[in-house]
């Protein structure tokens, strides 16, 4: 681990416990193994792990004391005697009736009621968990800039590019300039153009995907504002972003790749983002929400023959 990765996320003021298992998912991906181990074992069980101490914890886990400390501040704390402190806060949260904060894998052989409630679980839970993380600041700064925006550029491949065009489609109903691209060399060719009162925004789960990068560098290089939307906070691409919306995931398994989950934050992020957006063009945006809303209005309706 980097010494930039402890900077970002020592940074600040301490999760709330009820953010606690939402940065663990998130982060334990990019943790080593004996890291994981601890984080695993604190979202697990964080009543027990409360009662423990320092070197408790380590032996629990089979790892050091260094460790758990360096896990503490990775997550956002200080020290592990505040990590202790959120432990128990969780714990109370999960006794007052909260659901456990992990749930089985899909297995293979799993009856189909199982899947959907698995699945509807696993859904709620990644988006319990990014509304806690989303900081909101970052959001206001986030919908400030694409308000005023002459033109919004939008970059994502794979499941995060169905992501960018749910949102370019939103911000065009309101009579926004924006466009999603899926191609990396459109990308680039049209980040080329953007320029100061612009906005591009990427999207990535995992904060590294290159095709996703280079356009955002190149807008950012151009003096657009430019926003990432990613699970990886720490990777490459927050960079070159001047303002970075964290989504989050659920676990990822055989059957359940990271872009499913990863999609349901991410559309929970655009969703915020153009209502926030919505809200401060209202006087333009109603018209032309109705607007786009009339000229759809006869493909719903059965013609008459």
């Amino acid at each position: 681990m980097t010494s930039d990765v402890k900077e970002i996320f020592s940074s600040g003021s301490p999760p709330a416990p009820a953010a606690l298992a939402a940065k663990v998912r998130t982060l334990a991906p990019s943790m080593t193994r004996s890291m994981q181990l601890v984080a695993e074992a604190v979202a697990g069980d964080p009543a027990g792990c409360a009662a423990l101490t320092v070197t408790g914890l380590a032996e629990r886990t089979g790892t050091s004391e260094a460790t758990v400390v360096r896990t503490a501040r990775l997550l956002g704390y200080p020290g592990y005697r505040d990590l202790r402190l959120a432990l128990a806060g969780l714990a109370a949260h999960q006794e007052s009736g909260r659901a456990p904060a992990v749930t089985a894998d899909i297995a293979v052989d799993d009856p189909i009621a199982d899947v959907v409630a698995k699945l509807a679980y696993d859904e709620q839970q990644t988006l319990a968990d990014t509304a806690a993380g989303l900081d909101t600041v970052q959001l206001g700064a986030a919908v400030a800039a694409a308000s005023t925006a002459r033109r919004i550029d939008i970059y994502g491949v794979g499941a995060s590019s169905l992501v960018g065009q749910d949102l370019a489609q939103k911000l065009l109903r309101i009579g926004l300039i924006a466009h999603a691209h899926m191609d990396p060399h459109l990308a680039v060719t049209n980040a080329v153009q953007l320029r100061s009162g612009d906005v591009a925004i990427a999207i990535t789960h995992s904060g590294s995907t290159g095709d996703v990068i280079e356009p955002l560098r190149v807008a950012f290089d151009r003096g657009a504002t430019t926003i990432a939307i990613t699970g990886r906070p720490d990777g490459p691409v927050s960079q070159y972003a001047d303002h970075v919306l964290t989504t989050s995931t659920a676990r990822e398994s055989e059957l359940r790749p990271a872009a499913m989950s990863s999609r349901t934050s991410q559309l929970l992020v655009v969703d915020c983002l153009f209502i926030g957006v919505a809200q401060r063009t209202y006087e333009t945006a109603a018209p032309a929400l109705a607007a786009s809303y009339e000229a759809l209005a006869h493909r719903h309706t059965p013609r008459s023959r």
